[in-house]
């Protein structure tokens, strides 16, 4: 039996962040208030060309990382200079939608991002003009998930925040209101 849990980021944007927003932005309806629809992880893998056992290290940890099974993706054309054929495995992605969107995101606030060395905030300059987020992380061993011992190759990874913000603002705005260390 599933349980019926909100997420307490779900909640909050409930009761907090939709009031907060259309407020500060003048909406008519609380359904104009932009929205987190999910958000994307991607693992580039060029070492996989030669050494397989790299992609299966890296869909594991990031099936732990997300709470959900990661699928490896493949290349689309043959590149002759990186030993590279059309079907490739050479990459990892896994999208969260839902609550496990909500509680991967308050564990990368509140746990993963406070690990990174020397943090200082992320750059408020990632956004796409549509209201899009996108970070670069250096190493998934910043995630508690991960254990340190077991990974032989430490891998970034980038993670894309896709909402319903009209505008790069409205998408500041609300991933902030989400708790998001931005740099001031």
């Amino acid at each position: 039996m599933m349980s019926t849990a909100i997420p307490t980021l779900k909640a909050k944007y409930q009761s907090d962040i939709v009031p907060a927003l259309k407020e500060k932005f003048q909406y008519k309806s609380v359904m104009e208030v932009p929205k987190l629809e999910k958000i994307c992880l991607n693992q580039g893998l060029g070492q996989a060309v030669a050494d397989k056992k790299v992609l299966e290290a890296a869909l594991a940890d990031m099936s732990i990382i997300a709470g959900q099974q990661a699928v490896s993706s493949m290349s689309k054309k043959d590149i002759s200079n990186f030993k590279l054929r059309k079907g490739m495995p050479i990459g990892a992605r896994v999208t969260l939608r839902g609550d496990k969107m909500y509680e991967f995101l308050e564990r990368l606030v509140a746990v993963a991002l406070p690990r990174v060395r020397d943090f200082r905030g992320i750059s408020p300059k990632g956004f796409d003009g549509m209201g899009n987020y996108n970070l670069g992380i250096t190493e998934q061993i910043i995630f508690p998930e991960i254990d340190i011992e077991k990974v032989n190759k430490i891998l970034g990874m980038d993670i894309t925040f896709v909402t319903s913000a009209k505008t790069n603002e409205e998408g500041l705005a609300l991933l902030k209101e989400f708790g998001m260390p931005f740099k001031k």
